[in-house]
């Protein structure tokens, strides 16, 4: 399937990230000054205190957050020769063995080949996110990673959010919107991005996070997919992990 062939070395990626620590108090005073100043400069409609903005905002920051799952997912084609897709993650509460895990998979799987990741947004949030954090943890970036000093037209990864705005950039579009306009059916949880910290944190669930993840991996593949006006993928040519 020559379809196929174009996508053999696509990654798809979607990452899961929570504040540094559940409690403001808990971070080093030197952070504590930092955060204060970052603070300063954000929307604050709610009118929440700093400890509030940590625990709820701080994630969205390489300097203040962690990542605890990687969701990814790659195409094949199976045994009927259909057009499929496979899910994984990989999580972890220790975010530098989650890296090691993940780096240690990209140069494993993708040693010798080019590879292409997609995320939604993920060229101003997952890959330099990803980036930033192996760097903190003194990890080596994977070549495939590596994009500093690039042009842009030198990137081969692809942004699900960037594919859509064909040069406008006044807005933020949502995953779920373009799956609802592409009429991508998504799976209607009780959990979405705004709650990973209190689901992280307080419930101490990572598995409902994992779950949640990979339903986002799906949705992005089929997105991405119908922009390159390929047919989406069977549910039943969908392989999530076994438990």
């Amino acid at each position: 399937m020559e379809t196929t062939k174009n996508f053999k070395n696509t990654l798809f990626i979607d990452i899961e990230t929570v504040s540094g620590s559940e409690n403001f108090s808990s971070i080093s005073n030197k952070m504590k000054d930092f955060w204060v100043k970052k603070a300063k400069n954000l929307v604050n409609l709610a009118n929440i205190s700093l400890e509030e903005m940590y625990f709820e905002r701080a994630a969205l920051y390489a300097e203040f957050g962690k990542i605890i799952v990687v969701g990814m997912g790659f195409l094949f084609v199976n045994k009927q020769g259909e057009l499929s897709l496979k899910v994984k993650t990989i999580s972890n509460a220790d975010e530098k063995e989650l890296l090691v895990e993940f780096i240690d998979f990209i140069n494993k799987t993708y040693k010798s080949r080019e590879l292409t990741l997609v995320a939604h947004n993920g060229k101003e949030f997952d890959f330099p996110y990803l980036c930033r954090r192996m760097l903190a943890n003194r990890l080596e970036i994977p070549k495939s990673l590596q994009l500093q000093g690039k042009k842009p037209w030198e990137i081969i990864h692809q942004d699900t959010m960037e594919m859509w705005k064909f040069g406008d950039y006044k807005s933020y579009t949502s995953l779920e919107l373009l799956a609802s306009l592409f009429g991508i059916p998504t799976p209607k949880d009780d959990i979405d991005g705004s709650m990973v910290a209190d689901v992280y944190y307080r419930e101490k669930d990572l598995k409902r996070i994992v779950n949640y993840c990979l339903k986002d991996v799906v949705t992005l593949a089929q997105l991405f997919l119908r922009m390159m006006n390929v047919p989406k993928i069977s549910e039943e040519n969908i392989i999530f992990p076994t438990e």
